[in-house]
């Protein structure tokens, strides 16, 4: 067996208290990677079609990739996964920070965690002992507050913690869970999950040496990925500002979501920027396990709100969700949004949108003073903004109707409040526009986990062409994409386009490899040969991919979803009230169309979307055709 996995994968049941590994040997791993993989075999097969998400049947994965725990940048994160409480289909998130080296380090490949338990409890795993602990003394308690405990607990700050705050013991139908205070698995509603189950947090700590098959190889690629980092050459000002530099130029190109995504001009949205945030309340960076890429904001203020740096700071998506598309530009507002999503395990883009979608509707009359116990919720109030921060994770007062996410908010609402309601199967759109990236659009619309950036395809990297007229995107023209293509376009060579990106991405969820780090195709596939031994081509790779987004399609199926799912937001179908989507909208015939395109090129059925028993012979997963209608 190779160095850089175990061929274990440990599993809790949480009702009886029983702990077992398995071991589903070489041809698992490296059929599936891990991730998004491990996690729809395991939905598809364990939990039954119809199963409440919130309820015992659930199960609760939390699989790293093969490349996980290895010294090298990039390949610190692990997907968790679960059937969603937010969408009630295939729900995934992944996650940065030391956890997930930490498990592998452990000695475990993965974690399958079962049933209920009937108080509240930890798990405590260390280099392959795994024990339930008491933790009725943490529910209640904000993440920092659960990490410190434990660690005393524990007698070893080195101990790394993934757990929930009060939201996800709330059953917050968009909690996330933390990897200690700053990073977050943060869609699709998994921490509600982990709090249905009574499971505060999972304690790990891991001694075994993760090297590789080949440890030479691999020291020599991460030594020159962190050389070109830290010269300037790879990374760009990642390392020195985070996410967010430059946000102007998301309100000139219509890209910035502005009050509900309904507005294109935001004067304040220059406040919002990574640059301002570091130069007026930055005090440093942080990064993840053995990455040389230190791209996490770090920041501090007194006033008109403490900010506690342990927290971390806002990266796009929650100053995005919680400041430009709330109307709210005052950047320690911002950042104390940010940091109580943090504490009470939130996700910040669900939390940030839910909130503008209450603001557009107080706005028009479909909620009252009355309704939000006095309080002002309008467009661009920050004080507004973090009060509804603690009802939601508290589920007090108006935050429990908040707490159900924008969709099911709409349908208590009623009125005309549904067209204002940005989510695609339930999931909140994230910070950035279909309406101008044409490839989200169809992302958007066709994702296994409702609207979701980290594996659409932001195709402004589509249109240009390098000197020779070859498409510039190297990823892209590596797999055969050879000439640019219009940014407006969503006709088949869209449609391939943003294909081929999805299955490359979504590989990625399964390898559980950073956006961030630039690893070109050639260098990816030598870190995976020197990792696990295997001969594995850009092809296979490909294929991986395509076989995630294949089984996590058949789990929704079966869930009773259908094209009639594959749809944006209503107002993505129209223009922006200003600025530079004013004259913009999506043409709902033609995403339609593209939609179809989507599925046929897939190997799916042209007009229904559900995946043939030839694709599934073809992808090596025969056994799925058990759960197909």
């Amino acid at each position: 067996m190779t160095a850089s996995f175990h061929n274990k994968i440990l599993r809790v049941n949480l009702t009886d208290g029983t702990t077992r590994v398995e071991e589903p040997g070489a041809v698992y791993f490296r059929r599936y990677l891990g991730g998004w993989n491990i996690i729809a075999d395991v939905l598809l097969k364990e939990v039954p079609a119809g199963a409440d998400p919130l309820g015992p049947e659930n199960k609760l994965v939390f699989a790293p990739g093969v490349l996980t725990g290895l010294a090298v940048s990039g390949v610190s994160r692990n997907a968790v996964g679960a059937k969603s409480p937010l969408t009630g289909g295939f729900g995934a998130a992944e996650v940065g920070g030391n956890w997930g080296a930490q498990l592998k380090r452990a000695g475990f490949d993965a974690l399958i965690v079962e049933g209920a338990a009937e108080k509240p409890v930890y798990l405590w795993i260390k280099d392959g002992a795994v024990e339930i602990r008491d933790a009725t003394h943490l529910w209640g308690q904000p993440t920092k507050e659960t990490q410190a405990a434990i660690r005393e607990e524990l007698g070893d700050r080195r101990v790394e913690v993934a757990m929930i705050g009060p939201g996800g013991e709330k059953l917050v139908r968009y909690a996330c869970i933390m990897n200690g205070t700053k990073d977050a698995a943060g869609r699709t509603g998994l921490g509600a999950v982990m709090g249905s189950k009574n499971l505060k947090a999972i304690a790990v700590r891991g001694t075994q040496a993760l090297e590789g098959a080949d440890p030479e190889t691999l020291r020599t690629l991460a030594r020159g990925m962190a050389e070109a980092i830290n010269s300037g050459a790879k990374g760009g000002t990642l390392h020195k500002y985070g996410t967010g530099v430059g946000v102007e130029s998301g309100v000139l190109s219509g890209n910035l979501p502005i009050r509900n995504f309904r507005d294109g001009e935001f004067p304040g949205a220059i406040n919002l920027s990574a640059e301002v945030f570091m130069e007026r309340i930055g005090i440093g960076m942080d990064g993840c396990f053995a990455c040389a890429m230190r791209c996490k904001k770090i920041v501090k203020a007194e006033a008109p709100f403490v900010l506690d740096p342990d927290y971390g700071g806002p990266e796009y998506e929650s100053f995005g969700a919680l400041g430009s598309c709330c109307g709210v530009d005052d950047i320690v507002a911002v950042a104390k949004a940010t940091e109580l999503c943090n504490a009470y395990s939130l996700d910040t883009i669900g939390c940030g949108v839910t909130i503008a979608f209450a603001m557009e509707c107080f706005e028009n009359g479909l909620l009252t003073l009355e309704d939000t116990g006095g309080i002002d919720l309008r467009f661009g109030n920050g004080d507004a903004l973090v009060q509804m921060v603690e009802l939601i994770g508290k589920r007090e007062g108006i935050g429990n109707l908040l707490a159900e996410g924008s969709r099911r908010m709409a349908e208590k609402i009623g009125g005309n409040s549904l067209p204002y309601a940005m989510q695609v199967k339930g999931q909140e759109y994230p910070m950035h526009e279909p309406r101008f990236k044409r490839g989200l659009a169809i992302a958007y619309a066709v994702s296994p986990t409702g609207a979701d950036h980290c594996h659409a395809l932001h195709d402004v990297g589509t249109v240009n062409a390098g000197p020779d007229g070859f498409l510039a995107n190297e990823g892209l023209r590596r797999l055969g994409l050879l000439e640019p293509l219009p940014l407006e376009d969503l006709g088949p060579a869209k449609v391939r386009a943003t294909l081929y990106h999805m299955a490359r991405a979504v590989a990625g969820n399964c390898a559980c490899l950073c956006l961030f780090i630039p690893w070109n195709a050639d260098e990816l596939m030598q870190m995976l040969h020197a990792a696990t031994g295997w001969d594995i081509s850009l092809y296979e790779y490909q294929k991986i991919g395509e076989r995630a987004l294949t089984l996590a399609r058949l789990f929704n199926v079966r869930e009773g979803f259908g094209p009639q799912d594959d749809r944006l937001a209503p107002r993505s179908y129209g223009p922006t009230t200003s600025g530079a989507l004013a004259k913009g909208g999506i043409d709902p015939a033609t995403l339609e169309a593209a939609m179809h395109t989507y599925y046929g090129m897939l190997g799916w059925d042209r007009e229904t979307g559900i995946p043939s028993r030839e694709k599934l012979e073809e992808l090596d997963v025969a056994w799925a055709e058990a759960y197909l209608p």
